[in-house]
């Protein structure tokens, strides 16, 4: 039985799309009164495992699940060991360096040295800067980084952007994109090196929808 592992939130919709596509469906997922963690897909040949987002990674590579979808900026962040295999090209949002509208920054290099910078993202975050050649200390914060520059504690954030409605009701403005993060089917290594023609008939189907779709 194929297992796979689905973020729960703003991937799953899609995400249960295109594996309706290639013939699993696991639209139960998407009930509203449904709380089971655990989603058999009609045909009965595979299992999805609903999941946070940030942990999709942790069970593919660990072979609790021999495939999984997830954002682009999960991976950024990762370490574990995952086959990257598709861009999916849905739930696309920037990864944006933002300050405060009034701040009369411009421009990344408009910071000051040694300035604090919030992010959820700290991996992606230090990474920006030092190729930048910018010495800054990055602030890890798990909740809503908007309110770093809004305290007073950052002078910029670095976060998701979908529609910057959230930047704009904050007072915040973009000063620089970092990345375009997208949906991403990956795999288990070991999966993909046993002979298991299920599991790259699925891939194949996926890569098929994929290709129709642009």
């Amino acid at each position: 039985m194929i297992t796979i592992a689905l973020a729960k939130g703003a991937l799953l919709k899609d995400s249960i799309s295109i594996f309706k596509k290639a013939g699993l469906d696991f639209s139960e997922a998407l009930l509203i009164d449904n709380r089971s963690l655990t989603i058999y897909s009609k045909c009965g040949n595979a299992k999805a495992l609903l999941v946070r987002n940030g942990d999709v990674p942790v069970y593919v590579s660990y072979g609790q699940a021999d495939l999984g979808i997830v954002g682009y900026d999960v991976l950024q962040e990762s370490e574990s060991k995952v086959a990257k295999l598709l861009d999916l090209g849905f739930g696309g949002c920037h990864m944006s360096l933002a300050v405060k509208n009034n701040s009369g920054y411009s421009k990344p290099t408009d910071l000051p040295a040694n300035c604090n910078v919030a992010s959820k993202f700290v991996k992606t975050a230090r990474s920006y800067f030092e190729n930048l050649n910018m010495p800054v200390e990055i602030v890890h914060l798990t909740g809503s980084v908007e309110l770093g520059p809004i305290t007073g504690m950052a002078e910029a954030i670095v976060d998701l952007v979908a529609t910057g409605k959230t930047l704009k009701e904050n007072g915040l403005i973009k000063i620089d994109d970092i990345y375009y993060s997208t949906a991403r089917l990956i795999a288990n290594p070991l999966s993909l090196r046993l002979d298991n023609t299920p599991l790259r008939d699925v891939i194949l189907a996926i890569e098929l929808c994929n290709e129709n779709k642009n």
